[in-house]
């Protein structure tokens, strides 16, 4: 459960994000004191409010198939997804954006001075007064007192003036307009610029839109599809001629809850029984919730097949609800063997393998958590061993006890783009094949989703390992 101070830091993230969504959505595509305006406003307060309160009130509903939790989570998480491409376009188009109204005010800015009059002396043929009159008035009333003047010095011919006395020059008040020692004032925007800047607003916000929809909807349409089919060959040293050619079906990260029920994990374990897999590795965040709410969504995996058994380690989400132990025994009653810190032996075509399988490292919160010398003591290190580890940065820790190839899940392979690089830079291996040290690591990018129920770049996935010997 997240703590009060998590919630705070939500809510005020949630909120300077929306305060930008405010500008460019509604303040930049609607006119002051309009009814678009005062919609607009109303739509991004309750946008900031639902984005995080999904988060924070879900947990709390049954998440089960009839629990109320899918009434909530459905809407917000798929808002929270909207919000994310939402905001991601917005901030790529205010390159162009600001590039057009700066080109808008320099070519306002240059009409402006090609229009303006240009002061010319002027030949006063008319009374004193008449003369103060012109000396006093602005620029613009130019053409209007030249055709005065003019009409005044046909009617009365009087001698030329060409001086004025002082005292009957206008004094003027300082600031006004025509007064030369008077600072200048930026003039307010044209009635054309205001007009480009709203419809570039409207346009910026409509294509961001569109953009956000249409990758959310091909998004979901992904997450929601059949997890891709993954066959990875992997080269150990310690595997000979008739240990190779062994199968390990991978799967991790399903996620069952309010958005994925019973009908997923049957999907997941027709699959998986249809790649004819040796043994079947389960690597954690199987749920969120509790085993009393999720576990008949569970059931399917009673019908798993394969030739050396079925096993299970758990996530980090194992540890987010009470009763880990629940879910543990859950597991056991389906006929998935969790493997709690413990190892088996694996004997294929007369050779063995040692699986092992460690806690997640979030159980240590609760006083639990991975213990690898545990799982590993007294083995025969002639063997080759296959560890489970929900997490991969748990690599580094199996590369000091000389696994040989560890399986992890976690990541999701970052789920939707960009996020990707964010996993990239937190973990040795976000998705698919690599190494740590001299331990093989291999990451799925899981069968299921978490939050938004989107995946951008990273379908889900179900794989298939075969080992092979080194010198093949």
């Amino acid at each position: 459960m997240l703590g009060i101070g998590m919630w705070v830091l939500m809510l005020a993230g949630s909120g300077a994000i929306h305060y930008y969504l405010w500008i460019r959505l509604v303040r930049d595509t609607s006119r002051p004191a309009t009814l678009g305006r005062r919609l607009g406003t109303g739509a991004v307060v309750v946008s900031a409010l639902a984005a995080p309160g999904t988060r924070i009130v879900t947990p709390l509903f049954d998440p089960s198939e009839d629990g109320a939790g899918r009434w909530v989570a459905w809407p917000g998480y798929t808002l929270i997804g909207v919000l994310i491409y939402l905001l991601m376009g917005l901030v790529v188009l205010e390159v162009p954006r600001a590039f057009l109204v700066r080109r808008w005010r320099r070519a306002e800015r240059e009409d402006g001075r090609e229009a303006g009059p240009e002061a010319e002396p002027v030949t006063v043929s008319s009374t004193v007064d008449a003369v103060g009159t012109v000396a006093a008035s602005g620029p613009a009333d130019t053409a209007e007192l030249a055709s005065a003047t003019s009409h005044a010095s046909t009617a009365t011919e009087v001698p030329e003036v060409s001086e004025v006395p002082e005292s009957s020059k206008p004094t003027g008040t300082p600031g006004t307009p025509g007064d030369p020692g008077a600072p200048e004032t930026p003039a307010p925007p044209s009635q054309l610029l205001v007009g480009r800047r709203l419809f570039l607003g409207r346009a910026v916000g409509v294509l961001a839109g569109a953009t956000a929809l249409g990758t959310v909807g091909h998004g979901m349409s992904v997450a929601l599809g059949d997890p891709l089919i993954k066959r990875v060959p992997i080269t150990l040293s310690k595997v000979n001629a008739r240990l190779a050619g062994l199968r390990i079906a991978v799967v991790s990260d399903v996620h069952l809850g309010p958005m994925l029920g019973r009908s997923h994990t049957e999907r997941i374990v027709r699959m998986i029984n249809e790649l004819e897999a040796d043994l079947v590795a389960i690597v954690g965040d199987l749920a969120d919730g509790t085993a009393s709410q999720l576990g008949p969504a569970a059931r399917p995996f009673k019908g798993l097949e394969s030739r050396y058994g079925s096993y299970f380690v758990t996530g980090n989400h194992e540890y987010l609800y009470d009763g880990v132990e629940d879910w543990l025994d859950e597991m056991r009653a389906v006929g998935v063997r969790p493997l709690v810190n413990e190892r088996v032996e694996i004997r294929h075509n007369g050779t063995f393998l040692d699986l092992a399988g460690v806690e997640d490292l979030a159980g240590e919160e609760t006083g639990r958590g991975p213990d690898l010398e545990r799982a590993l003591a007294g083995r025969d290190t002639s063997r080759p061993v296959v560890l489970l580890a929900h997490q991969p940065v748990f690599a580094e820790e199996a590369a000091r006890h000389g696994v040989d190839l560890q399986l992890s899940g976690h990541t999701h392979g970052g789920q939707m783009f960009p996020l990707t690089g964010v996993t990239a830079l937190s973990n040795p291996v976000s998705a698919g094949l690599g190494k740590v040290d001299d331990t093989t690591l291999y990451v799925t990018s899981g069968a299921g989703f978490f939050g938004p129920p989107v995946r951008v770049g990273v379908p889900p996935d179900i794989t298939l390992l075969e080992l092979r010997p080194a010198d093949v």
